[in-house]
């Protein structure tokens, strides 16, 4: 499953054709915080992958991948459609509104604090469209 979260990472990095080296660490740590040895996530950078979103993720799983995205695509501090479209594609994979990206893209930002995550996962929930 880890995998497949850095597979949709790389995918939404090289959309602006370059994966910048700020792109790369952030992927590579949630690679290594995951137990993933740098050896597995190297060769990652240099493939094209299927934009597959495993089925069984839960709550906050699927709050992770997006959040993931969203502070991925702020990383380099230049925002593109083709990136907002690949995360609202995304976010709608993942069972919620298109819309929660550009709410998301509002509050977050490189480092958060643990008060201001539980804030953003329940703003996320509003948007999913099971509840």
């Amino acid at each position: 499953m880890v995998i497949s979260h850095l597979k949709l990472l790389i995918n939404l990095a090289r959309i602006d054709g370059e994966v910048v080296e700020k792109e790369i660490q952030y992927i590579t740590n949630i690679g290594l915080a995951n137990g993933i040895p740098i050896g597995d996530i190297t060769p990652l950078f240099k493939q094209d992958h299927e934009l597959i979103i495993p089925a069984n993720l839960d709550e906050d799983e699927r709050f992770d991948y997006i959040f993931s995205l969203v502070q991925l695509m702020k990383i380099d501090e230049k925002l593109y459609k083709e990136e907002i479209r690949f995360c609202a594609k995304v976010a709608s994979k993942l069972g919620y509104d298109q819309s929660v990206i550009f709410d998301l893209m509002l509050h977050v930002r490189a480092v958060m604090e643990a008060n201001e995550m539980d804030a953003l996962k329940k703003l996320a929930t509003k948007y999913l469209k099971d509840h």
